[in-house]
């Protein structure tokens, strides 16, 4: 036991001692919310060059309306700032009438086609005789936007929006309605989204809060995310690990005064607290950011707990087999290769990460939160969507890590015992699960 937590002292100092360490620490806030600050910086950096639209109107209704919502438009939604700081921040949409001149819709399209792949205009929409007419047919397509940018669908957008609102009041209007009148009837009533109602010590109602939809979000995505990368920055290194000690024939001197297993453990025991140390770091500085913006309430105090507990569960199962790894192979490109396996099993959790936050106590999300390699992650994204899960849901699950721990330990022991002196070659799957088997 002594030598063993020599090793794990030993590579605890060894991992935060480093200045890969440290950069690691800054590299993962600044993946995580640089990306949101550069969306945040570049999403108001917008090409703001005019954006021509031609268009063919074959019921010679609409086209007078699209100009004029093009320029109140371009006269009062493009600019921000006021007098002499005034400035443009979104394109101009310059809409030009084009007449068929006696051709056919194809024909008149092709033309408006060949015109965009010159880069002569941006777009041009085809609005169809039949436009203003009802249809009982809702596949029907009777106005028409022809483009080359499927991405850029804002003009889209905003072309649908103001044709159908001119389109409802023809429409309206042919049927003796007051489109105003209409309007006021029609118009939607808000629903709020608010959270439960309590009461305080004295019985008193406390009347309920709106809800935050991107705290009910981001809350369990960071939280499953941040376990991910801690998981990945602490337990994966320890592969290169063993593969550099027994390339060096370092392991062999140390095998000479302790075990290969008490080795190992050591090793994994100093990894899961290099992992604990990571994610105190990690969770004090987002406690910090979130008390000094005023959201320290959306802190989950509840499940810091289950989150450290799954952690060293994760760090501890997965860190045994890129020890068995490390042992088992003879050089980067075969540990590589035998990664790819367990890779795709680390990231299975992010493919149903959606649906398992939406549907958080499905019968689906409970069975794939069982299963021990995906444990961890979804059990703890589930924790933190509220209102949470039932304890029994938790514990089975963190049983169930603990078991599948054990096993991945004690096969990796085996193999990292007769794998950890090979030299030469490398240990194929099946030959690795002999040696998990027999020993």
């Amino acid at each position: 036991m002594r030598k063993m937590m020599v090793v794990a002292a030993r590579e605890y100092r060894a991992a935060v001692k480093t200045k890969a360490f440290l950069i690691g620490l800054l590299m993962m806030p600044l993946m995580f919310g640089g990306s949101i600050l550069a969306q945040m910086i570049l999403g108001k950096r917008v090409d703001i060059k005019d954006k021509r639209i031609e268009v063919v109107d074959y019921t010679n209704q609409l086209f007078d309306s699209l100009q004029t919502a093009a320029r109140l438009r371009n006269d009062n939604l493009i600019f921000e700032g006021t007098g002499s700081e005034r400035k443009q921040i979104l394109p101009r949409y310059v809409i030009e009438k084009v007449e068929p001149v006696g051709k056919d819709v194809a024909h008149v399209s092709l033309d408006l086609s060949n015109r965009v792949r010159k880069n002569e205009v941006m777009a041009f929409v085809i609005i169809g005789a039949d436009a203003l007419q009802r249809s009982s047919d809702p596949t029907a397509l009777p106005i028409n936007y022809h483009s080359n940018s499927p991405t850029t669908d804002d003009v889209r957008q905003w072309i649908s929006g103001v044709l159908n609102e001119r389109i409802q009041q023809i429409r309206l209007q042919g049927a003796s309605l007051d489109p105003r009148v209409v309007r006021e009837l029609t118009q939607r009533v808000a629903v709020g989204n608010l959270n439960l109602v309590e009461a305080d010590a004295s019985g008193n109602v406390i009347k309920a809060e709106q809800a935050n939809i991107a705290a009910g979000f981001l809350v369990p995505f960071a939280m499953m995310f941040l376990m991910f990368m801690v998981i990945m920055a602490a337990a994966a290194p320890l592969m290169n690990s063993i593969l550099e000690e027994k390339m060096q024939r370092i392991a062999e001197v140390l095998l000479g005064s302790i075990s290969p297993f008490e080795l190992m453990l050591g090793k994994l025991l100093g990894i899961v607290a290099v992992s604990v140390t990571m994610t105190t770091v990690y969770l004090a500085g987002a406690y910090a950011a979130l008390q000094r913006a005023g959201y320290a309430q959306f802190f989950p105090w509840s499940v810091i707990g289950w989150f450290v507990l799954f952690l060293c569960l994760a760090v501890w199962m997965y860190g045994s087999v890129f020890i068995a790894i490390g042992a088992a192979v003879s050089d980067i490109k075969e540990a590589q290769s035998m990664m790819t396996p367990l890779m795709l099993l680390m990231v299975l959790p992010m493919f149903v990460m959606q649906n398992v936050m939406r549907e958080p106590n499905s019968t689906m999300s409970l069975g794939l939160s069982l299963f021990p390699p995906a444990t961890p992650l979804l059990m703890i994204l589930r924790q933190s969507v509220p209102p949470g899960i039932p304890l029994w849901q938790p514990l089975l699950g963190a049983a169930l890590v603990m078991v599948a721990s054990f096993l991945c330990v004690f096969a990796a022991g085996r193999i990292f015992r007769v794998g950890i002196l090979m030299q030469g070659k490398g240990a194929k799957f099946g030959e690795m699960l002999r040696w998990a088997i027999r020993g």
